[in-house]
């Protein structure tokens, strides 16, 4: 059988662009290697426990959202409930509740760390991503240079709302604007920064700062049944979906791809490669493909996470979202900060009554992990494990009596799990200037990508942006 489209991972990316595809009349396979969707978003089983693998909130699905706009075209509706506060900040013993009100949240700021310019501050933050958020008609082509061109052209609404803040490094931008900062409040802005944009601020322009600070201030909610139930409302009308299928070589034909895998060969007009840059070229020997692939291998900055499950027995009431900051990068690491998530006391298909589960990580380089003899590997691994866990319990007056369980991945981990060790995808730094990114088409003739690695970048929204811009580009 000849499909139209066969998309390769199902991830975030892969789930909504294979989706979006049915949805527009075309045949499309989804095919993934775990018995799960969600890619990096999963949620998989451990013994009798749940747990999501690594990105625990949704966001992009408040009113006008990217998210919500997907989940409309499609007819389906996730099972999500509202977090508010979408994030509750623990820093040198105090706590900051990042409430989606302004309001509610300059009464906290102030009270954590007051400075007369504050309101003016959170509210061009605010200001900012409402305005971004609402913006339409931009969208984003590598097929040729005219392709490129075009669409480049699309953002000179935005780039024109935009320009005093796209040029201007964030840091400086900061720093400037309040005329100088404690080094305590720089870590508690640099903590949400780079939890979105995965990069620091003197890395960033303010413009993606300001998305990344502003993102409480849209609705963030909670997934019912885990991450993975999201991606498998998103493919419900699909007729299609090839879970345990893994892909284990990918040739160009004239005219056609065809998939090799353990349950026999797939053939399709055209390709969809739903995972990163960083670790696709393995399937091909295609030289055009791998040249493609080659070309951007310059933006991996093997930034990965380590990520600490665990399990534990309380009635206390725990938010949905916390970030740990503290004092001195966590060895092993490249962060301060730790990002806590909590299921849903309600949620009984990922706990039972009176038990939660959590998934906490914390960015680090994947060559930390990579590459290290096994006796020392283990001994580095359990060394954070440890760390970690006992500080979770501490800053949130967890008894480590309650803990029942608790495990830990590396890059590694995840390199065996979902083929790839770096996690996160691309910065959105000043050097990664949208002309220089990958986008969802390519100049090769029946082969695009979605992702976090390629246009528009992480996150449920960058990823679903993506999606969406794949859509119109091969609807156009």
């Amino acid at each position: 059988m000849m499909h139209d489209y066969a998309v390769v991972g199902g991830g975030i990316g892969g789930c909504s662009a294979a989706a979006l595809l049915h949805h527009q009349g075309k045949n499309v396979v989804l095919i993934e290697k775990e018995p799960v969707l969600g890619g990096c978003a999963s949620t998989f089983s451990y013994g009798d426990s749940r747990y999501n693998a690594g990105a625990t909130t949704v966001s992009g699905y408040h009113e006008g959202g990217i998210l919500r706009r997907l989940c409309e075209t499609l007819g389906v509706t996730p099972n999500l409930i509202t977090s508010d506060p979408a994030i509750t900040i623990v820093q040198n013993g105090r706590t900051c509740i990042r409430y989606r009100d302004l309001e509610r949240f300059l009464e906290e700021i102030e009270a954590f760390y007051p400075h007369p310019r504050h309101r003016e501050f959170w509210t061009l933050v605010q200001t900012i991503g409402r305005d971004f958020y609402a913006m339409e008609g931009h969208y984003y082509s590598n097929r040729s240079f005219w392709a490129k061109l075009r669409s480049i052209l699309s953002f000179t609404p935005l780039i024109h709302r935009f320009w005093p803040y796209l040029h201007t490094n964030a840091r400086a931008f900061i720093e400037r604007f309040y005329g100088g900062l404690s080094d305590e409040y720089l870590d508690f802005l640099e903590a949400q920064i780079l939890i979105v944009t995965q990069a620091k601020s003197d890395q960033v322009s303010f413009f993606t700062a300001a998305l990344a600070l502003g993102y409480t201030f849209c609705e963030t909610h909670y997934p019912l049944g885990g991450m993975s139930a999201v991606c498998e409302t998103i493919t419900s009308k699909m007729y299609d979906v090839r879970l345990g299928c893994e892909a284990l070589s990918i040739a160009r034909r004239e005219g056609f791809y065809t998939i090799a895998t353990p349950q026999g060969a797939i053939h399709a007009r055209n390709l969809v490669m739903a995972t990163s840059h960083f670790d696709s070229a393995r399937l091909f020997s295609d030289d055009a493909i791998l040249t493609y692939y080659r070309k951007y291998e310059r933006l991996n900055n093997r930034q990965s996470a380590f990520v600490l499950y665990m399990s534990i027995r309380s009635d206390l009431p725990f938010a949905h979202h916390y970030q740990l900051i503290a004092e001195e990068v966590f060895k092993h690491t490249l962060s301060k900060s730790l990002f806590v998530s909590f299921s849903n006391p309600s949620d009984t298909a990922m706990a039972p009554q009176g038990h939660y589960r959590i998934t906490a990580s914390v960015h680090t380089d994947l060559r930390e992990w990579v590459g290290l003899p096994p006796a020392e590997y283990r001994a580095r691994k359990k060394e954070l494990h440890d760390l970690l866990r006992n500080w979770i319990c501490d800053r949130l007056a967890i008894d480590r009596e309650c803990v029942t369980e608790s495990f830990a991945a590396t890059p590694k981990t995840f390199g065996r799990y979902i083929h790839r060790t770096q996690l996160g995808g691309n910065t959105l730094s000043l050097s990664n200037l949208l002309p220089s990114l990958p986008a969802n088409d390519t100049p090769i003739r029946g082969f695009y990508q979605v992702g976090d690695t390629s246009y528009a970048a992480q996150g449920w929204p960058g990823v679903v942006m993506g999606a969406m811009n794949l859509a119109r580009l091969i609807d156009a």
